[in-house]
């Protein structure tokens, strides 16, 4: 089995921590994405993704719990996400709201996200982040 390596920035997030974004392409756009080790799924932002989706089912009683709150989704499918060389195909994507964080990137400089990506990616391809190097690898294939 192989492995993918691809690049990551890492930003400062106003002398109060980091963050770190990956570059991914969904829907043919090349856009943002924070890597989040403690999110236990990835999340796709509603506004985009209903820009590129026809059949998005909405999910009144689905939820997302992050650490500041609950909100309704909705769900869709990507046909391929792709994270550097690795390539998610038919990405069945949860979606939320995402515009208060992409505020407060603004507010700092940073750029706007599509995507926060979750322990969902990272442990089916056994995700390694190099600090040092900048880098996240992905096994090829999943586990």
């Amino acid at each position: 089995m192989g492995t993918i390596s691809v690049p990551v920035t890492l930003i400062n997030l106003n002398d109060d921590g980091f963050h770190l974004l990956v570059e991914i392409v969904a829907f043919g756009k090349k856009n943002w994405a924070v890597v989040d080790t403690g999110a236990s799924r990835s999340v796709f932002d509603t506004n985009f993704i209903t820009q590129y989706t026809e059949g998005v089912e909405n999910e009144d009683e689905s939820s997302a719990t992050t650490l500041f709150s609950t909100a309704n989704t909705i769900q869709a499918i990507i046909p391929v996400v792709k994270i550097g060389k690795l390539k998610l195909k038919s990405y069945h994507c949860v979606a939320l709201d995402l515009e208060t964080v992409n505020e407060t990137y603004t507010l700092l400089g940073h750029p706007r996200i599509i995507a926060i990506l979750g322990s969902d990616i990272f442990y089916s391809y056994q995700a390694k982040i190099n600090y040092k190097k900048l880098n996240i690898s992905f096994a090829d294939k999943p586990k």
